[in-house]
């Protein structure tokens, strides 16, 4: 008996995103008076561990784009909190992240090596470090929802 053989074909069922997620993972609120209570009362250090993490960052290294200087990373770390300013600029981080993160379907690994190179779209100016100012925060997300949108110009 001879039997035909097809080749297999793979279906693709693409894994359905939590919309939470991220934001779980790196332990902040997702959005609205949660969200702003932890900005105004101090972003825990942990979330800056965790946010260091996920983008593929030293801490030292996160701390600095974030404008914070080693000798204020070292109080922030014993206090267990960081200022409403720092926590701001932190949140501004984390949103790049996400929109990175999307961007590349879920994979953090991917959306940190894109932080962390010279884009063309933002003058060859890496994304991570552009989350110290709000201007070039929204700079980075309007890039972002370009390349989504398949708009590069």
């Amino acid at each position: 008996m001879n039997f035909l053989m097809l080749p297999t074909t793979k279906i693709y069922r693409p894994v359905p995103r939590n919309k939470s997620g991220f934001w779980e993972t790196v332990g902040l609120p997702a959005r609205g008076a949660k969200l702003h209570q932890v900005v105004r009362e101090g972003v825990p250090y942990e979330v800056f561990l965790s946010l260091a993490a996920v983008a593929g960052l030293e801490p030292k290294a996160l701390a600095r784009y974030v404008a914070n200087s080693p000798a204020t990373l070292h109080r922030r770390a014993k206090a267990g909190r960081f200022n409403t300013d720092e926590s701001d600029r932190l949140y501004r981080f984390a949103r790049v992240l996400k929109a990175a993160t999307d961007l590349f379907e879920g994979d953090s690994k991917r959306a940190g090596l894109w932080m962390n190179r010279p884009v063309r779209g933002l003058g060859g100016r890496q994304p991570v470090e552009m989350a110290a100012t709000s201007a070039e925060t929204e700079a980075v997300l309007d890039l972002i929802g370009r390349m989504e949108s398949g708009v590069l110009a």
